[in-house]
């Protein structure tokens, strides 16, 4: 039976203005003992001066392992999100991202296919995918690391074209990361079917909640949003979630993605509760 762990991503304190480091102690004052650091290539200037979470992977890899020790916290993940369609952006961060995994300890990276081009057509667009997915699960067969697609674009929208993308490469390294919040958004199909279909591909999910509110706003019209509400307060089944996943086999991480700070608690609280069943 499938069993999950607890982690935040930690877009909970960007719009905080918070550092990597300050994050890392806000999700360990909140009970988290799991974080999903966003990560990028180059020198970011809001995190250079310490308003911005996203960790640069310029620096010594072990930093980031040292600031999670000292404040008692692990990294399940790595939220390196890439466009695959824009192989001199994304191979480096990608295969950077898996390097850094082996130095954290963490398993998984996150990522989607973002923004397409306008000069591209389909086929490019997948052409160009295949090559960046290919040079990425080079590396992550390397260190053994799992490449985990959501869906948040426009190819990813609906559980077809997720794993047609997923499928590009043939290999063992590229699996999913289902978004909760990003497939009931994009409101092409039933968010739960969707689930149902990539099950197997699963191997790490994005805990977001959609609000009534953002979901009367922007359902239908949109492919995926940074961030939902609290855990339990919007219109995710999670026990339905739970259940469609009971059958896979291995330890799946939830990670929470909502937009602020007291949201993080809450949603570590509901999900202690409604998922007691299901915990690791």
């Amino acid at each position: 039976m499938a069993k999950f762990k607890i982690s935040l991503n930690m877009e909970f304190c960007r719009a905080a203005d918070k550092s990597f480091e300050g994050g890392v102690k806000l999700a360990s004052e909140l009970g988290y003992r799991w974080v999903e650091p966003m990560v990028h290539t180059g020198w970011e200037l809001l995190s250079e001066v310490n308003y911005f979470h996203s960790f640069s992977m310029e620096e010594d890899p072990l930093l980031m392992k040292e600031i999670c020790d000292r404040y008692g916290v692990r990294v399940s993940s790595l939220s390196a999100h890439s466009p695959l369609m824009k192989p001199e952006a994304a191979v480096a961060r990608l295969t950077r991202a898996a390097v850094l995994a082996s130095f954290v300890g963490c398993n998984f990276l996150n990522s989607d296919e973002m923004t397409k081009p306008a000069w591209m057509d389909d086929a490019v667009a997948h052409d160009t995918m295949r090559y960046t997915l290919t040079r990425a699960a080079q590396v992550c067969a390397r260190h053994k690391k799992y490449l985990c697609l959501e869906p948040h674009g426009i190819y990813t929208k609906t559980a077809a074209g997720l794993l047609k993308i997923a499928n590009l490469v043939k290999s063992p390294w590229i699996q999913v990361n289902w978004d909760t919040g990003n497939s009931y958004l994009a409101g092409i199909e039933d968010p739960y079917e969707g689930l149902q279909k990539v099950r197997d591909r699963v191997f790490h999910i994005h805990a977001k909640d959609i609000s009534l509110a953002h979901s009367s706003k922007e359902r239908g019209k949109v492919t995926g949003t940074p961030v939902g509400c609290a855990c339990g307060e919007g219109v995710v089944d999670w026990k339905r979630v739970a259940k469609i996943m009971e059958p896979v086999n291995r330890e799946i991480f939830l990670s929470v993605e909502c937009g602020k700070i007291d949201e993080a608690g809450r949603s570590l609280a509901f999900l202690k509760k409604e998922l007691k069943k299901w915990l690791a």
